[in-house]
């Protein structure tokens, strides 16, 4: 099954925006809402890139693989419009009551050494960058493919970076269940106002269990009809791709565009190699605007 004219306009139901990695994980680690989802109990670990205490690692420490070095100059990108940025960050607050306990704090004597981690509207000023990178791909994708994708598009982002831009980086896993109705979610990954984790951006852009692990995951924890839905229909059919509207309104309107990096396809040949996909992605990234032509 295949869309052949999607619309955002298709999307029949959508997660609440996660606005922070953390958000997100603890959004792939909440209880299942239906029995035996695929993020956790998928027996073919092959297949998922890895188990599923293997991508909570992966989660936790990111992925630490080689990053080629490019060499590009940078196009006048678009940005923000406002020069001062609010962001979504979480932050620690103590009381007598929370998730975790501060055993320092405990062992001081103070009643409040409960401590959990609040999302705080915080202003960043500077210049940001957005980029909504769709997760989603065919089963029979190869890994090797994700990998080579991944590395390509971390490097070039990796190379904007270094000139001094301010990136935020959202991944999307939209995907039809049927050839009309489309489910969508997206999560911040990266955010401009915390230091650039290049291993995580690594893990997410290039490994197959951020995808086959922890996004389904977050997708079983979903309300129990959405999540058997998603579940019932193999979590859904290409094409994978997302949209400005796909992101939280309240972002969009800070945006004068958000970039949109296409999705994968196992029919494309330029994924059979790093050096293909580097091309492919430095061309792409020139034609958006992103770099200059040389």
């Amino acid at each position: 099954m295949t869309k052949q004219h999607p619309t955002p306009q298709d999307t029949a139901e959508s997660l609440p925006p996660m606005w922070s990695w953390q958000e997100f994980m603890d959004r792939a680690r909440a209880p299942d809402s239906i029995e035996n989802g695929d993020g956790r109990h998928y027996p073919n670990n092959e297949w998922a890139g890895g188990s599923w205490e293997e991508a909570l690692r992966l989660a936790e420490d990111g992925w630490t693989t080689v990053l080629p070095e490019v060499d590009a100059e940078v196009a006048e990108l678009r940005e923000r419009v406002a020069d001062e940025v609010v962001t979504t960050s979480l932050v620690p607050a103590w009381d007598v009551t929370g998730s975790e306990v501060d055993v320092g704090v405990y062992l001081s004597g103070t009643p409040e050494c409960m401590v959990d981690a609040v999302p705080q509207r915080m202003s960043a000023r500077g210049r940001v960058v957005t980029f909504l990178i769709p997760t989603g791909y065919n089963n029979k994708t190869p890994h090797s493919a994700v990998h080579n994708r991944g590395v390509a598009l971390a490097a070039l982002c990796s190379a904007i970076i270094a000139t001094g831009h301010s990136v935020e980086i959202w991944s999307g896993f939209c995907t039809y269940v049927t050839d009309t109705d489309r489910f969508a979610s997206v999560a911040r990954v990266i955010s401009p106002a915390e230091p650039f984790d290049t291993a995580r951006l690594m893990y997410v852009m290039a490994h197959p269990t951020m995808l086959r692990r922890l996004w389904f995951a977050a997708w079983d924890s979903a309300p129990e009809p959405v999540a058997r839905r998603m579940y019932d229909n193999n979590y859904g059919y290409a094409p994978y791709d997302c949209y400005p509207e796909d992101l939280p309104d309240t972002l969009t309107s800070t945006l004068t565009d958000a970039y949109i990096l296409p999705f994968l396809s196992p029919k494309d040949s330029q994924w059979e190699s790093l050096d293909s996909a580097l091309q492919w992605c430095r061309e792409m990234f020139a034609g958006l605007g992103l770099l200059r032509e040389p």
